[in-house]
């Protein structure tokens, strides 16, 4: 399994209201930093006891899914740091949980960042991506990451790779469709549908599994005048153009504790959300990632698709019982 992405550090903390009317944040999204965002950084770790852990999407979801196989060196994560001391932490973060990291080190930009701002249980992002989106064509194209990428079976880009690097996910979603290989993908963030929905037309034809959540799911409904039923955008998701006709297209819908809909051959299942007692839950940072790492895990064993989003829900509920995208030292996972 390889994964490519932004590789972040998230500097985490609980906030007060006050910190989200001051830079306009709102719970549950994820923004991309503007210039009225970058005094929240020191803000944070100046005012407040912060955490940091390694972030990133696609990283958070490639954690999961190496700490949730027994195979060691299963999963690889390709993505840009900088030259600096944040990279060394993301390092040894991912290093704990197993995952293989493939860096390009840029020299010129510090790693990037990530604030997780959570109130009330419910977080807000902010990303400042630093070296993350200076990532080159040229290290996808080494002898290192090509016999990664050859090698491997499975791939899944992050949605947020797309506002800098769409031709190097083409360039992988190609492979893919060539060697008939599964190419899996997460759209993230609403503000990657409304804004950068270009660049994700390019690369959903090549996608076999697609995720996001019940916002992201609204707005492309929105945007693709398929309504607002759920259901019925998953349906016409799975029918878009896709170019390895090889392989039907699975939609993953999650819909936070609501039950999870898969649109697959053209039925549409919605699996409840095992609660989590609400004195149990210290933050939700990360739990969408989790859960496709945990579905990740099983579907890359050839597991049904009722194990594999038991497994997400598993390891979704894991990571919301702790602060950010961390996990126990072991997973305790059994599919009945």
């Amino acid at each position: 399994m390889v994964g490519i992405g932004n590789p972040l550090l998230d500097i985490s903390t609980e906030v007060s209201a006050d910190i989200y009317t001051k830079y306009d944040l709102k719970p549950g999204n994820a923004i991309m930093a503007e210039p009225k965002h970058l005094p929240l950084y020191e803000e944070l770790k100046k005012n407040h006891k912060v955490d940091y852990i390694a972030g990133g999407a696609c990283q958070n979801s490639m954690r999961a899914c190496q700490w949730m196989s027994s195979t060691p060196g299963l999963v690889h994560y390709i993505g840009c740091v900088g030259n600096d001391d944040n990279a060394k932490h993301l390092t040894e973060s991912t290093a704990e949980y197993g995952l293989t990291t493939h860096y390009l080190v840029d020299s010129e930009k510090p790693t990037g960042t990530c604030a997780v701002c959570v109130h009330n249980k419910e977080r807000s992002l902010v990303a400042n991506l630093g070296a993350a989106e200076a990532y080159k064509m040229s290290h996808f194209q080494s002898a290192e990451i090509q016999a990664l990428v050859n090698k491997a079976q499975f791939f899944y880009p992050e949605g947020f790779f797309l506002t800098h690097s769409t031709p190097v996910v083409v360039e992988l979603g190609k492979h893919a469709a060539q060697h008939n290989k599964v190419f899996t993908i997460n759209l993230c963030a609403p503000f990657l549908i409304d804004f950068f929905f270009d660049n994700l037309s390019q690369v959903l034809p090549f996608a076999d599994v697609v995720f996001c959540n019940d916002d992201e799911a609204a707005t492309l409904g929105k945007k693709m005048n398929w309504g607002t039923d759920l259901d019925v955008i998953a349906k016409n998701l799975s029918a878009f153009n896709k170019v390895n006709t090889q392989r039907s297209r699975t939609v993953v819908f999650t819909q936070g504790s609501k039950a999870t809909i898969v649109y697959k051959d053209g039925n549409a299942t919605h699996y409840p959300v095992p609660p989590v007692p609400k004195e149990e839950i210290v933050d939700t940072n990360g739990a969408g990632d989790s859960f496709v790492g945990g579905f990740l895990s099983r579907f890359i064993q050839g597991k049904s698709i009722e194990e594999c989003v038991a497994a997400g829900h598993y390891c979704a509920a894991e990571c919301i019982r702790r602060s950010g995208a961390t996990y126990p030292a072991k997973s305790s996972f059994h599919f009945p």
